[in-house]
């Protein structure tokens, strides 16, 4: 029997699982993000042969009949040096079938519902929300990177954290998070101006990527006032996103995915926000290798493939 594959590679880390035509499950694996956004495109192409080669383990790769690589920063792949590191990557792994390219917004939504239509709400180390029809993104609202947006992310969550922080040791106003965002950084107890230079250098001496490790203290330290304000902020933040994605009166699935959805309370919070806004059913979707790697026996055997076991 063939196999398919499928693949959910983003800015933390890249997950690969391999399905039979019945949709059972043969084989996962494992690496570090691969959204060449966030990485350089040489370790980001790494990580998908490492997560393949895991996910193939005792497996034949020449059996693969189709692969979907559901990528976080996909339109980076437009660049042909970037596409070759990724192709090499593919057939390093021993795959002879063509690599399909689709976001990771496509990949999500097929893991939350087999509806072919509906929206798709991205919450991880980035945000987006983008239209889905037929199985395909049509549009999209924000994702723009950290850069320039990626409102309500991890990515974002973290750098409020810090501002906050900053904040709170200029006024000398510090709760449980200011104290966790110290903690993180590794500030030692001094005083406060003294930490706010610590802060500041400790944090630009990173990679502003690492500003997204801070967004577990604020939903671990959610009592805390100033993590109860920057959790409001998201939610509103991802639930304007989802709406804006959506056309008026919309009843098609809402699909949504990403670490912050079950990071709690900010995951409860965003369901219950999206619930005073609309009717339609709300799913959440936790692994989008296997919508990935459905789209793929869906290009084999069309809308009657099997979904994952």
């Amino acid at each position: 029997m063939g196999l398919v594959v499928g693949l959910d590679a983003g800015g933390t880390s890249t997950r690969t699982l391999v399905l039979d035509l019945d949709g059972t499950r043969l084989g996962a694996g494992v690496a570090g993000g691969a959204n060449p956004n966030s990485h350089p495109p040489e370790r980001a192409a790494a990580h998908i042969r490492q997560a393949l080669t895991a996910a193939l383990d005792g497996l034949n790769p020449a059996k693969v009949e189709a692969g979907v690589l559901g990528m976080a920063g996909s339109s980076k792949l437009t660049d042909p040096a970037v596409a070759a590191l990724f192709e090499a990557a593919w057939a390093g792994a021993g795959l002879r079938c063509p690599m399909r390219v689709i976001t990771d917004c496509e990949a999500a939504f097929a893991t939350g519902t087999a509806s072919p239509d509906g929206t798709v709400l991205i919450a991880g180390t980035g945000s987006i929300a983008a239209r889905i029809e037929r199985h395909e993104l049509v549009s999209t609202v924000g994702g723009h990177g950290w850069l320039l947006g990626d409102e309500g992310s991890a990515f974002w969550l973290g750098r409020e954290a810090v501002r906050a922080t900053l904040v709170a040791l200029e006024q000398d106003a510090v709760d449980a998070l200011h104290t966790a965002v110290l903690d993180h950084a590794a500030v030692p107890a001094l005083p406060r101006r003294e930490q706010w230079r610590r802060l500041i250098t400790a944090v630009n001496a990173t990679p502003p990527i690492h500003l997204a490790t801070y967004a577990p203290l604020v939903t671990a330290h959610s009592t805390a006032p100033s993590a109860d304000r920057i959790i409001g902020d998201a939610v509103t933040a991802l639930a304007d996103l989802a709406e804006a994605a959506r056309p008026g009166h919309d009843r098609t699935p809402i699909v949504l995915v990403g670490s912050l959805i079950h990071a709690q309370p900010l995951g409860a919070r965003l369901k219950r926000e999206l619930a005073t806004r609309t009717t339609a059913p709300v799913h959440v979707a936790t692994e989008g290798a296997a919508g990935a790697a459905w789209l793929a026996a869906v290009k084999v055997l069309g809308e009657t493939a099997p979904r994952p076991a």
